[in-house]
């Protein structure tokens, strides 16, 4: 297979790995928002599983193609400390956000009906009022501000591919063999989220929330996407592409060097790849969130 068509290969893995978690992820958030009572209503540890199966899924399914970043995070801190291709880094952005964007399309053309009924029954618009915009992207929770937010959004990343990096880590005795990485992967989505997704919904994925919120600005939801309350729509962007890159730090230089058989002198670029997150390496995740029209409080939602 010649490089070029290799590389739209990973190019398109990376593109339905966004879409397959987006699927997931934004059809459990409308099922949380759009009905009443919830099906989720005491019950949010389901909608961070949803999540994270998604996340597992995902990595199942196109690991072997791209190795399954799915997570611009993940895919800068993957060429910041293991090797990956610097060329290839903004084609695989792109590929995420895009893969974003088309599942957010898919979601709403299952939930388009319920979304109406929704606004209509609470007396919401889309653009004014941001009725179900949670289905799509996130929103800082009860008393987080923008600012804040961005804190959290570097600490949750930084856990996510702190844990990715050791779980990929081909030093790492006591890392999943096999193919269980994914799952493990997965259950770390779904752990960050129920510890923490209250506070602002856990995008820690750049592509989850900037491709959802692009599509919606254009369906109709306008500045509630863009620039959104207070102003919070590069929250998701810049605060897990921090995170990536701290989380990934902490782990390269204060746990891989200590791990058994490690010799820098022999460790290649880009060598620590589990054999489900081969090629360029590794995967991420995504959750969702959901926030309340009028006000712009956000009820968590991964």
């Amino acid at each position: 297979m010649s490089e070029r068509k290799r590389f739209l290969g990973e190019l398109i893995s990376e593109f339905i790995a966004v879409l397959i978690i987006i699927i997931f992820g934004d059809s459990v958030a409308a099922m949380i928002v759009l009905y009443d009572p919830s099906p989720y209503q005491n019950a949010y540890w389901g909608v961070a599983i949803v999540w994270g199966l998604g996340v597992t899924f995902a990595i199942y399914a196109t690991g072997a193609v791209s190795g399954t970043h799915a997570n611009p995070a993940v895919t800068l801190a993957l060429a910041l400390y293991r090797g990956f291709s610097w060329k290839k880094v903004l084609p695989y952005c792109a590929a995420q956000v895009l893969g974003g964007i088309a599942g957010a399309a898919v979601v709403y053309l299952n939930f388009h009906p319920v979304i109406d009924h929704y606004n209509m029954t609470h007396h919401f618009t889309r653009a004014g009022d941001g009725g179900a915009a949670g289905v799509f992207f996130t929103h800082p929770g009860l008393a987080v501000t923008a600012m804040h937010s961005f804190v959290v959004q570097i600490v949750l990343t930084a856990v996510l591919v702190f844990g990715i990096f050791a779980i990929t880590c081909q030093y790492n005795t006591q890392a999943p063999q096999a193919n269980s990485g994914a799952l493990i992967i997965g259950l770390l989505v779904a752990a960050i989220g129920a510890s923490s997704g209250f506070l602002d919904a856990w995008a820690i994925n750049p592509a989850r929330d900037f491709g959802p919120r692009t599509f919606a600005y254009f369906a109709g939801w306008g500045a509630s996407a863009f620039p959104s309350p207070q102003h919070y729509w590069w929250v998701p962007i810049a605060g897990p592409l921090v995170g990536g890159v701290v989380g990934a730090g902490i782990y390269q230089f204060t746990l891989r060097p200590f791990m058994p058989n490690y010799n820098p002198g022999t460790a290649l670029p880009g060598s620590d790849v589990t054999p489900e997150l081969t090629s360029p390496k590794v995967t991420t995740v995504k959750p969702s969130p959901v926030f309340t029209p009028t006000g712009g409080e956000a009820t968590p939602l991964p």
